[in-house]
């Protein structure tokens, strides 16, 4: 392991810290890279080093001091791979973060989050979504925003393992789940007009009887009509499963996307008001 030797150094470099560690220091590393824990906290340390809190908190000062972790925030920290050479700052994986930072509770990463993950987005996104059952403050991190999303646990379904490398993994809503949430709080996403793109970029993937299912399970009536029309206007579902979407319906109307302002034509058919026109949702489905 590179970390567990003295780093060679031009004459050009001496004045700066050198990355040395001692026997702690690389009992620590070997624990973490061998159990695939690249983000750690005080507690990790004390377990893994058995050293009393003080001491392990002097560890992980000099190792900060000496790049070879970076501090994420008070208490949370994370290997520096040792090809970054001096880095003293450096976030790690931000899926892999979010998942440390809400590991109290149960948790998946969703919204754009997980449209990213899921390859159905075309921009990159600056914003990590994680879903959780324990209230947790939003952050930045290094220039990374992480925001939460408070749910019940009768709401945690629709998820899976995704892996971002061979050791790690995070929880991540499945594409169907994904859709249905982004369809619940399209802000979230950028807006209907993203979600409608992320389900025709993937529709041969979409499984339609599971999204009917779980717009259906979550029993939120904006959902079953967004779903119901989107379902239509793509011709994605056979008439009994948009028949099921359209017996659950109440009188009332919602708005197709309410991050755009509310005006534009009433749908009776999936009791809607069309605030984004139907040619702009055509239009995705032909990118």
């Amino acid at each position: 392991m590179m970390y567990l030797m003295r780093l060679q150094m031009t004459h050009a470099e001496v004045s700066a810290p050198l990355k040395t560690v001692g026997s702690r220091t690389a009992q620590l590393m070997i624990a973490l890279y061998e159990g695939g824990q690249t983000t750690f906290t005080h507690t990790d340390v004390e377990r893994i080093t058995g050293l009393r809190p003080a001491s392990a908190r002097s560890l992980i000062r000099h190792a900060v001091d000496r790049g070879i972790v970076s501090r994420l925030e008070p208490g949370l920290f994370v290997l520096v791979p040792p090809e970054l050479g001096r880095a003293t700052e450096f976030a790690g994986n931000p899926y892999v973060v979010a998942r440390q930072l809400a590991e109290a509770g149960e948790y998946f990463i969703s919204f754009a989050s997980a449209m990213e993950l899921h390859g159905m987005v075309t921009q990159p996104q600056f914003v990590i979504f994680t879903s959780t059952t324990k209230r947790l403050r939003n952050r930045t991190i290094h220039g990374t925003e992480f925001r939460f999303v408070l749910i019940g646990r009768e709401d945690v379904f629709g998820t899976a393992r995704h892996w971002i490398s061979k050791q790690d993994f995070v929880n991540v809503s499945d594409m169907e789940r994904t859709i249905i949430d982004g369809l619940r709080l399209p802000a979230y996403c950028g807006g209907v007009t993203e979600v409608a793109k992320g389900l025709c970029m993937r529709r041969n993937e979409v499984q339609i009887d599971r999204l009917v299912e779980y717009a259906l399970r979550l029993g939120n009536g904006a959902v079953v009509r967004r779903l119901g029309y989107l379902l239509d206007l793509y011709k994605l579902a056979a008439p009994e499963e948009l028949q099921r979407l359209r017996d659950s319906l109440s009188a009332t109307y919602a708005v197709l996307d309410p991050v755009v302002p509310p005006d534009g034509a009433y749908l009776s058919a999936w009791r809607l008001r069309l605030n984004v026109p139907p040619d702009e949702l055509e239009a995705v489905r032909r990118t």
